[in-house]
């Protein structure tokens, strides 16, 4: 369903506004399919994390649903009333 979700997205930035939009989709979706497909091994990381480490694993199903979210801010901001032209 995710890939979906990005194909649609990717298709209609490059009919839209062309294929350096497409392309911008694609690195913006990145992120969240990794989250999506790999929430498991992805919640699994202990370690340095920047300035602080991550000391427990996250349940994979959060990062999961954490993907989807991120996945789906380009639809749900609207409807929140959130602006970002």
């Amino acid at each position: 369903m995710s890939g979906l979700v990005f194909l649609a997205y990717f298709v209609l930035a490059d009919v839209k506004v062309g294929s350096g939009a497409g392309f911008m989709v694609l690195l913006f979706c990145l992120f969240p399919l990794a989250c999506i497909w790999f929430g498991e091994a992805m919640g699994g990381y202990v370690g340095p994390a920047g300035m602080m480490g991550i000391t427990e694993p996250t349940p994979g199903i959060i990062i999961c649903i954490l993907g989807w979210l991120l996945l789906l801010l380009p639809v749900i901001a609207p409807l929140i009333g959130l602006d970002f032209s």
